[in-house]
């Protein structure tokens, strides 16, 4: 059943991929959030979004494990999950690719895929001699790229510090896709990105969605939000404010209730 067809029947008989329950975090005497619950269901693109200090960043923080929530509940596909450091969540197929991308420029575009979870060749050269499989590595590297259907990284040895802002999103979102396995986060990924560059990195997250792996997607941009975002969840003063889609309000209903001038 599709997304459009679960919304017209007004319910969701999924089970969500990763759910979050009453998640409370303070730091002192600020509470950075109060009680929020989320659901991210296979196949579908939710935008996070709210005014500066509304909790968007705590609350990605404690679904990939950056964060530890003081009380509240975490499921991955229906199982309980308790993350202690971003490991457990990428453990659980999490991956997130954070605004300053986390890349190594004076590597390439293979070993930025790669990085962290080398390969070694087989055998003792690997195994003993811990020998890099640079040709595998490139190899794969090309592979997913292609599977991702991003064509603008052909050559895998070029040097990230070459690329361009977009060229190098597309590296950091290729990274999170090739081993999310259930959920890809985004944080403000078209953020520092001109136009035609931001809409590659909006058809990388549609590419991704139509794969069946959901995205959870952190932008200030309400036009990006509403072309690429199935459901959008809104943040205001550390708590849920609403979930709406794009076809039930506007962008204007959107930042009326971010605000607080308005409920949904």
């Amino acid at each position: 059943m599709t997304a459009s067809q679960l919304e017209s029947t007004g319910t969701d008989v999924r089970q969500p991929i990763l759910q979050a329950r009453n998640l409370v975090k303070t730091f002192g005497r600020v509470v950075g959030l109060d009680g929020v619950s989320l659901d991210l269901y296979p196949g579908e693109v939710l935008a996070i979004i709210g005014d500066n200090g509304a909790g968007k960043s705590t609350l990605i923080k404690c679904l990939t494990g950056a964060e530890i929530p003081d009380s509240g509940e975490l499921t991955v596909s229906g199982q309980p999950v308790h993350f202690k450091r971003p490991q457990d969540a990428r453990a659980h197929g999490i991956e997130t690719v954070y605004q300053n991308l986390a890349v190594s420029p004076a590597l390439d575009v293979a070993s930025n895929l790669f990085l962290g979870r080398e390969e070694r060749v087989p055998g003792p050269l690997g195994s003993i001699f811990r020998v890099l499989d640079t040709k595998g590595m490139r190899r794969k590297a090309k592979e997913e790229l292609t599977r991702l259907g991003i064509s603008t990284l052909q050559d895998v040895t070029v040097p990230v510090e070459n690329l361009s802002g977009g060229q190098r999103q597309a590296v950091a979102v290729a990274r999170a896709a090739a081993f999310g396995s259930k959920v890809v986060v985004l944080d403000e990924p078209t953020a520092a990105l001109g136009v035609r560059e931001s809409n590659q990195v909006l058809q990388l997250v549609r590419d991704l969605r139509d794969r069946g792996l959901p995205v959870i997607l952190v932008s200030h941009n309400m036009p990006h939000v509403f072309d690429v975002a199935d459901r959008i969840h809104i943040q205001r003063l550390g708590k849920c404010a609403a979930t709406i889609t794009p076809k039930s309000h506007t962008m204007t209903d959107a930042v009326a209730i971010m605000t607080g001038a308005a409920t949904a």
